[in-house]
């Protein structure tokens, strides 16, 4: 790191450093050289020693290395983890790290793992040893986590990452909207809007619907979570409008907000809607009970209306038979107001910021595997950085 060119070397402050996987200690500083352009990430690796990090990586290593010149597991997940917060978007770009020589003394470490060390730990991995290293070290992160007098807010979310080439597993056609018929994989995710914390994630293939499994999903995420962290609320949207999750979350007693699917028969019931309570010139809600044909019990609708502007564009669909106007339809069990219900959804906006960090910040699309399992270990591990 360097400091102003007025400041002289005699004025830089220097203080003890204990490097993350032992040894002396080591002391750093500000400098007018030019010795290591990641000066930065010497913050986040105390950060990293002060949790316990590596004495958890350490009691969760699902092999043993046989190698003299071995890596114990733990330093190439950190590794990996500091190249990706590092900036890079490929498994190659970790080598810019190797020859940084400050940066090994910080991390108590001779070398820097090499890109094909990074493959080869990934490709270990299995779905058994998934579910075996990975789940635990996401308990530990949720120990950590403040506790939330009212509970959490638990926001479900899918998005798409593009495959080139052909060889990887589970990598398949699917909904592409922005590159229709590439390959790609269709990754799920739950996020706590409080903590800005991805609570659970799965690697799924490129052709699964927005909620397919989603009820297996949720079930392991509130697993994880535990009975220490209270759940406030379950928010989606469309994508997972389907009567076995709306089930699944009454039977649990979890409060949820769903957006609704306009379908016709839905439609037919919204043409008859006449009450409007106006929020402003623009707005106005309303709600209704309505049962489809395959739901056993009616449910609460929440309509939001909003009049279409000249001066922005409007969330919402249009209805042929009731123009000048774009709707919104909320499927909820909870007794708040229409409105609140309408502004508790808006908040679930955070968890398209998640998104956008792990795909254009950390690129987690971009890590890429033969092994479908390999492929989901990497995700999980930019998912964990």
């Amino acid at each position: 790191m360097q400091k102003h060119s007025f400041q002289a070397p005699e004025q830089n402050d220097w203080q003890e450093f204990k490097p993350l996987f032992g040894g002396g200690k080591i002391k750093i500083c500000d400098t007018l050289r030019a010795v290591t352009p990641f000066g930065g990430l010497s913050v986040l690796i105390e950060f990293l020693g002060r949790i316990g990090l590596v004495e958890q990586l350490q009691s969760q290593e699902f092999y043993q290395p046989k190698s003299p010149n071995h890596y114990r597991p733990g330093q190439i997940l950190v590794g990996f983890m500091l190249s990706v917060i590092a900036g890079a978007q490929r498994f190659a770009h970790a080598n810019q790290l190797r020859a940084d020589r400050a940066l090994h003394a910080l991390l108590g470490l001779k070398r820097f793992p090499s890109d094909d060390t990074i493959l080869n730990y990934f490709r270990r991995f299995t779905q058994a040893e998934i579910e075996r290293f990975w789940r635990p070290l996401w308990r530990w992160l949720i120990s950590r986590l403040p506790w939330q007098p009212n509970g959490y807010s638990l926001d479900l979310d899918s998005t798409i990452f593009s495959r080139h080439g052909t060889q990887q597993q589970g990598a398949t056609r699917g909904y592409n909207p922005r590159r229709p018929g590439r390959l790609s994989h269709h990754p799920l995710l739950a996020v706590l809007a409080e903590a800005n914390f991805v609570l659970h994630a799965w690697l799924r293939s490129g052709n699964s619907g927005a909620s397919q499994g989603v009820v297996q999903f949720l079930s392991e995420a509130l697993h994880l979570l535990g009975s220490n962290h209270r759940v406030r609320t379950v928010r989606a949207d469309s994508g997972f409008y389907a009567d076995g999750l709306l089930s699944f979350l009454e039977q649990r007693a979890l409060p949820y907000i769903v957006v609704a699917r306009l379908t016709t028969y839905l439609k037919s019931r919204l043409y008859q809607v006449t009450q409007w309570q106006a929020v402003d010139a623009n707005y106005s809600v309303s709600e209704f009970k309505f049962k489809l044909w395959n739901w056993k019990e009616p449910r609460r609708f929440v309509v939001v209306r909003e009049q279409v502007q000249t001066t922005k564009s409007a969330v919402g669909r249009k209805l042929i038979d009731l123009p000048g106007y774009v709707f919104r339809v909320f499927v909820t069990n909870r007794d708040d107001a229409a409105l609140d219900i309408w502004r508790d959804y808006n908040d679930r906006a955070c968890v398209e910021c998640r998104i956008d960090e792990l795909k254009n910040e950390l690129a987690a699309d971009h890590f890429c595997l033969r092994s479908f399992f390999a492929t989901e270990s990497a995700f999980l591990a930019v998912v964990f950085s």
